[in-house]
């Protein structure tokens, strides 16, 4: 499995887009001070915390690819003054725990999605899916961690925090139950994918990867696709074996722009996924988003 996110050594860029808060809050100011790897975890953090907690992403430009993020010296100085860390786990953020054991903050609570999530990290046949915030069960597991944690932090709050959780795994449940909807009316149709990003959403509909699995392994992995595999997955579209191409926005290469032209060439229904939040929306409009896409892409 590909690093996904890279550790830049020596801390030579000093600039980071930070999200909802300076790289170093002060630590009198009365709240619980997080710090997510990413702004989808920063959100959801946000949202359960609300007016408690100050949350810093450390990706949250919606342009950014996480496939070529460089983290630095200000990522581990905001680190050093977290209360509590989110991390996605299963390799896909790894360099929060580098930076961690250089962060001098022994008392800093480490989240680890892809740990709450109770996975096999390491499954006997192909490899584990990290992109875990495509996964309701799991999102509802970190959500009950967030609770714990913020309650541990500042007991008087623990109703305000069981409150917002409520709310939101509420919401979740919606999600879930719009999931089991698509799969009673189209489970067993057949989808393509760039990159094995959307699988856990995909999966919970009972859609099929059509995907050659050299294919999408060799985008998320920044290597050449063979001539083979990409007549095989270009013909998915002219055969018409698939009914959408779950299309990673945040990457592209000439593989995949020629997939992305032969979808729409066939009039195959394109839907964009993301491994962070889009300009505008939370975690909640985003997945409300991609599963009306979904929904539209089956009729």
């Amino acid at each position: 499995m590909r690093k996904k996110i890279l550790l830049l050594s020596g801390g030579l860029v000093l600039s980071l887009a930070l999200g909802g808060c300076s790289a170093s809050p002060p630590r009198d100011d009365g709240l619980i001070h997080v710090v997510a790897s990413t702004n989808v975890y920063g959100d959801i953090a946000r949202q359960i915390g609300g007016d408690r907690v100050t949350v810093t992403s450390i990706i949250s430009d919606p342009s950014q690819d996480p496939h070529s993020y460089e983290a630095d010296a200000q990522v581990q100085l905001s680190l050093s003054k977290a209360d509590v860390v989110i991390q996605n786990g299963g390799g896909y953020d790894s360099f929060v725990d580098s930076l961690l054991k250089g962060a001098n903050n022994p008392k800093v609570v480490l989240l680890n999605a892809s740990t709450i999530s109770g996975y096999d990290q390491k499954p006997a046949s192909g490899e584990f899916n990290e992109h875990l915030w495509y996964d309701f069960p799991t999102v509802k597991k970190v959500v009950s961690k967030l609770v714990s944690t913020f309650t541990t932090e500042e007991p008087s709050r623990a109703g305000t925090f069981a409150a917002n959780a409520s709310r939101f795994t509420e919401a979740l449940g919606q999600l879930q139950a719009t999931e089991a909807a698509l799969r009673s009316s189209s489970a067993g149709e057949g989808v393509a994918i760039t990159e094995p990003v959307p699988l856990y959403m995909l999966d919970a509909v009972g859609l099929v990867n059509k995907t050659p699995g050299k294919f999408s392994e060799a985008i998320e992995a920044g290597t050449d696709v063979s001539p083979v595999i990409l007549r095989q997955t270009l013909a998915l579209f002219s055969d018409r074996a698939v009914k959408l191409l779950a299309y990673n926005d945040q990457t592209s290469s000439p593989e995949t722009k020629r997939v992305l032209a032969a979808a729409q060439k066939a009039g195959v229904a394109v839907v964009p996924v993301r491994e962070t939040l889009p300009a505008g929306k939370d975690y909640l409009e985003w997945m409300t988003d991609t599963l009306a896409s979904i929904t539209a892409a089956l009729k």
